[in-house]
């Protein structure tokens, strides 16, 4: 007789005892999860953590006594574990989740209201749930990345994907760009009150520009253009010069904005003249449209397992053969240097990977 899988066990930290019951209730009709608990603060959260063992935790930030971040950054220095931050949609609260993100949640979601149902809500923390179960989660450390130099002048674009996990990712990555670096194009899932808070914060520790795109931005040497949450972002060409297209539309990989639809729109504008990378994050939006980018001569960069949060997103793209390189995070923003600066490039019917030890 076979052995049924363990549940994931789940623990819902919340200041609101409505949505803590709701949460309860809607969690425990998968058959997958076990709410082992529920708490209203960061005090009851800490003995029924070391009570139950939980496999993720559901985060609210704003609580009594201790809000949310302090209790993540103390959790995180100790006892990492899976989080997921429930937020509300205020605008000002952007900069809250961000800053969460930073801390070492995995993943930052808007809680129900004029925009998003309960269902609606419940059913992608399901999902998420279940993909974050197993994600790798280290004991947060400061880490400064080395700040990089371009030997000679580049005339690519890079275009970068990441979901679960990418909010550290690209901190690591763009913090280590020199200020003449390539234009780079970023879809990051995050709802759409978050992007601008997560430009506006990259802005500030990086030398390059970080700003989330607008209709007919320029894609310029030392800018970082963020896809803004809830729309899709396209690359097209006039002349010499790149621009981004703000667009609404269906979600593409269930996702808006959608890797997918920016890498296929770097492959047919940009070709070989594109870097693409794809990081760690949940599903498999992007190994499509980066496979085109690698058709079209581009060179391609995936996140290795070991050092992702969550390894779907690079894992698919590896799969379909669209990869060139998979390296860890800390050594990917050189290798897209090296590349930027590389006059040589991959044939199209040249799909031998190279694992970088």
């Amino acid at each position: 007789m076979a052995l049924s899988k363990p549940k994931i066990k789940v623990l819902v930290v919340d200041d609101s005892a409505i949505v803590r019951n709701i949460l309860r209730e809607q969690l425990g009709q998968d058959s997958a999860i076990e709410v082992v608990g529920t708490a209203p603060d960061a005090h009851i959260a800490g003995s029924k953590i070391a009570r139950f063992e939980p496999d993720v935790i559901t985060l609210d930030i704003e609580m009594p006594g201790m809000d949310g971040i302090t209790f993540l950054r103390k959790l995180m220095s100790s006892r990492p574990m899976p989080v997921i931050i429930l937020s509300s949609l205020a605008p000002a609260g952007g900069e809250t989740a961000i800053a969460a993100l930073e801390a070492g949640a995995v993943e930052v979601m808007c809680k129900p209201g004029a925009a998003y149902t309960v269902k609606e809500v419940c059913a992608e923390l399901i999902e998420k749930i279940k993909a974050v179960s197993k994600a790798h989660v280290a004991k947060q450390e400061s880490r400064v990345s080395k700040r990089l130099q371009i030997a000679k002048p580049t005339h690519n674009i890079f275009a970068i994907g990441a979901s679960t996990g990418g909010v550290r990712a690209l901190r690591e990555i763009l913090s280590a760009m020199p200020a003449d670096a390539p234009g780079a194009l970023i879809v990051q899932h995050m709802p759409a009150q978050f992007t601008k808070s997560f430009a506006t914060r990259l802005n500030e520790i990086c030398t390059i520009e970080v700003k989330e795109a607008e209709e007919g931005d320029q894609v310029l040497r030392g800018r970082a253009l963020i896809a803004p949450g809830d729309k899709h972002m396209l690359l097209w060409r006039c002349d010499t010069n790149y621009y981004v297209s703000i667009k609404d539309g269906p979600t593409v990989c269930r996702q808006r904005p959608s890797v997918e639809v920016l890498f296929s729109s770097v492959a047919k504008y940009a070709g070989s003249n594109a870097i693409g990378v794809i990081l760690t994050g949940m599903g498999n939006d992007g190994a499509n449209g980066l496979l085109r980018m690698r058709e079209s001569g581009a060179h391609t960069i995936a996140q290795d397992e070991e050092s992702c949060v969550v390894f779907g997103m690079p894992c698919e793209a590896i799969k379909c053969e669209a990869v060139e390189v998979v390296a860890p995070l800390s050594e990917i923003a050189q290798k897209m240097i090296h590349f930027a600066e590389s006059s040589s490039k991959p044939t199209k019917k040249d799909y031998t990977l190279i694992k970088e030890k």
